[in-house]
């Protein structure tokens, strides 16, 4: 569930909550040039280092003075700005169901004896809930959640009003469920957005297959991928480089699959672009994903393309999704094959003994083989390579893991080949067909 990172309110009573830190500064930036007529004003509530600096820019330059602290001053005091924001967050909230509890108080004292007489129970309730805000925070996303609904003290009395007590102790507990339900709603949400299907095939399709309910979810969750893209690219891009965060953050809400599907016809639509890589070229034309034609002759897969990002990040980050899904992926017999055979040859390159002693000659495992493989893909590949002193460990001062032989070891061996199974020469082999037996006539022979 996000966090509520400011408020703002206006004269005519208005009051915003903002989740989203952009349309946080976006809307400071907008209005704040005409508090004068508008009554605009604004808090920050548990707002990002970056965000923090982005309103006091806004704010310091509406003055006509430039911001003299640096991004490292609000790093640095972020871990205090977070207690005060925890503080500001259950005072805005405490103070948005004071003033639920005070429009209901004046509608019920405008109503008959007998009518304010039915209300007794609930004023009472709502009154304690409110005194059990006093001396006990929530959590920022407890905080978060309540704050963005729009009657957050009739939501905690009616989940209060199903439970049958008249303990505080439980009136508290009923204001953190409702909180932690808003949340569990939030993670049911991701959870089912995350293992929902990929639906590959255009709407002409799913209408004469009954299955345009899936189409338009599946089409709905594609779009919401890209804009999950573009601000994974957006949070992650700093100092020239693309940090390796940006995949995760959108794999965890969308899944590989997904997240792939966008990718793949992003730079299918995009293979006139040479800041798309050929290599991700190639790989995107693998990937099934068919002509999607609307009543006007609109593709349907370009809503889905990620368009906001500059292309060569988009092509990073290509590279880095494909990358980080293929570790997840177990090897083959042919995988342990191939990095034997490059091994070996990495051991055959050097002249003289290339390990820091002198003593022995080495080569690097590939990272992304030693992140894949399991004991028994190691014990595989040792068996592979034709030396007596074979040997894979580490060395001070280098990271990953290497294979290492002794000076003396012949290494223009070739790799040695296993013979296949018996199973695996079954499984391989076709299947005979079985002769079909003589069936003798029932007729006496003559």
């Amino acid at each position: 569930m996000p966090i509520v990172v400011g408020t703002a309110s206006y004269s005519n009573g208005e009051q915003q909550f903002f989740t989203d830190p952009k349309e946080f500064i976006k809307t400071v930036h907008e209005e704040l040039p005409d508090r004068g007529s508008s009554g605009f004003m604004f808090k920050v509530m548990a707002a990002d280092p970056e965000t923090r600096k982005a309103i006091d820019d806004i704010v310091i330059g509406e003055f006509g003075d430039t911001n003299e602290h640096e991004i490292a001053y609000y790093q640095n005091s972020d871990a205090e700005h977070k207690e005060k924001a925890l503080e500001d967050l259950n005072t805005a909230l405490y103070e948005k169901m004071y003033a639920e509890q005070e429009t209901y108080r004046s509608w019920l004292l405008s109503q008959p004896p007998e009518e304010i007489l039915k209300h007794t129970y609930e004023y009472t309730v709502r009154e304690d809930i409110l005194l059990s805000l006093e001396y006990n925070d929530l959590s920022m996303e407890q905080a978060s959640a309540l704050l963005v609904s729009k009657a957050p003290l009739d939501d905690v009395f009616q989940d209060f009003e199903k439970i049958e007590t008249d303990h505080m102790a439980i009136v508290q507990d009923c204001v953190s469920s409702r909180a932690d339900s808003l949340l569990q709603q939030e993670k049911e949400r991701q959870l089912t957005i995350l293992n929902m299907p990929v639906y590959r095939y255009p709407a002409s399709y799913a209408h004469e297959h009954g299955e345009l309910e899936q189409f338009r979810a599946s089409h709905k969750t594609n779009i919401a991928c890209r804009d999950a893209i573009d601000t994974a690219i957006a949070d992650n891009y700093r100092n020239n480089a693309l940090g390796h965060g940006a995949v995760k953050q959108v794999v965890d809400q969308y899944g590989y699959n997904r997240t792939l599907f966008v990718l793949a016809n992003t730079v299918r639509c995009k293979d006139w672009d040479g800041r798309i890589s050929d290599d991700n070229k190639r790989w995107a034309m693998t990937v099934p994903v068919y002509e999607d034609k609307d009543a006007w002759g609109d593709d349907r897969n370009r809503e889905f393309v990620v368009d906001r990002a500059h292309p060569g990040l988009v092509d990073l980050f290509t590279t880095q999704a494909r990358h980080d899904f293929l570790l997840t992926q177990p090897l083959t017999k042919e995988d342990v094959q191939h990095e034997a055979t490059r091994i070996l040859a990495k051991l055959q390159e050097p002249m003289k003994p290339n390990s820091p002693s002198g003593t022995h000659f080495m080569a690097q495992i590939s990272p992304d083989f030693a992140a894949r493989a399991t004991s028994k893909h190691m014990d595989k590949l040792m068996d592979m390579l034709p030396f007596q002193s074979i040997c894979f460990t580490g060395l001070d001062g280098r990271k990953g893991l290497f294979a290492t032989i002794t000076a003396d070891e012949d290494r223009f061996q070739p790799l040695r080949q296993h013979k296949p199974s018996v199973r695996d020469k079954l499984q391989a082999a076709p299947a005979v067909a079985k002769p079909t037996p003589v069936v003798k006539s029932k007729e006496l022979e003559r």
